[in-house]
């Protein structure tokens, strides 16, 4: 059998290991923040892609029914026929309504404070207001 090493070779150091750990370290540190400042940007992203699609059902139900749904109906309207809604033509949706990307349930109004209707994802920290990852997106912007 030969033999694998050659006199005195036996891999890496202790110190050699410990380098290459703390290059992955500081690489980790400093590329880590961008990607967590993309992911935030892309959640918003899709918040806002969500809203629209919601926008574009309303648009149908309108055109079906004649008025957007209440707020007491919701967004549940586009999927499920609301009682005395004779010409509903629905589910306006294909899939369930889904929750905003922070899991939690968009907010719809109608009539709306910034017009016939508004539909709002509270952001991250799911209250009102907000910057960055907190702020709010909204269907009237």
């Amino acid at each position: 059998m030969k033999e694998r090493f050659r006199n005195g070779e036996r891999g890496f150091t202790f110190f050699e290991i410990l380098v290459v750990i703390t290059i992955i370290g500081l690489l980790a540190a400093l590329v880590g923040p961008r990607l967590w400042g993309k992911i935030s940007g892309a959640k918003q992203s899709a918040a806002k892609a969500q809203i629209e699609l919601f926008g574009t059902a309303l648009d149908a139900f309108r055109l079906d029914l004649g008025r957007y749904p209440s707020t007491e109906e919701g967004l549940r309207a586009l999927r499920e026929k609301p009682s005395g809604a004779d010409n509903w033509q629905g589910p306006y949706l294909p899939k369930e309504i889904p929750l905003d990307p922070w899991k939690k349930p968009f907010a719809y109004r109608s009539p709306g404070e910034h017009g016939d209707y508004d539909i709002i994802s509270y952001g991250a920290d799911g209250v009102e207001g907000g910057e960055g990852e907190n702020e709010d997106v909204v269907s009237w912007k």
